[in-house]
């Protein structure tokens, strides 16, 4: 499976923002699909992700109800309330198998490239 991340921008703290994933190749066999983000000098951080065949849902616990993910193509990360801690690169990325955990970064086979989001407060 293929991945494009789009959407990134620069946004006032308190905005929304809604990012794309648009997804090409196997993408019936996807088992889950994440979004991830990234500050230099720091760890890909979970955000949130889908299970592809029950349209199950989770979240970074610092998400705290603000963002949604939605199944689909392009799969859509909405996010709103945004904070200047919300500023980094965000990742989409897909898995095709079940074992570990959907927030677990090194499940995931298949990344996109990463779109910036700079929340300015």
């Amino acid at each position: 499976v293929q991945l494009q991340a789009s959407g990134g921008g620069l946004v006032q703290a308190g905005g929304s923002l809604r990012l794309s994933c648009a997804l090409s190749g196997r993408t019936f066999e996807i088992y889950g699909l994440g979004w991830f983000r990234q500050t230099p000098g720091k760890e890909r951080e979970f955000v949130a992700g889908i299970h592809w065949r029950t349209s199950t849902t989770f979240f970074g616990d610092f998400v705290k109800g603000r963002f949604l993910i939605s199944r689909g193509n392009p799969v859509y990360l909405s996010m709103n309330s945004l904070t200047p801690e919300d500023t980094a690169v965000y990742f989409c990325a897909a898995r095709y198998g079940a074992r570990g955990e959907i927030s677990s970064v090194q499940t995931y086979e298949y990344w996109g490239q990463g779109t910036l989001v700079t929340v300015s407060s």
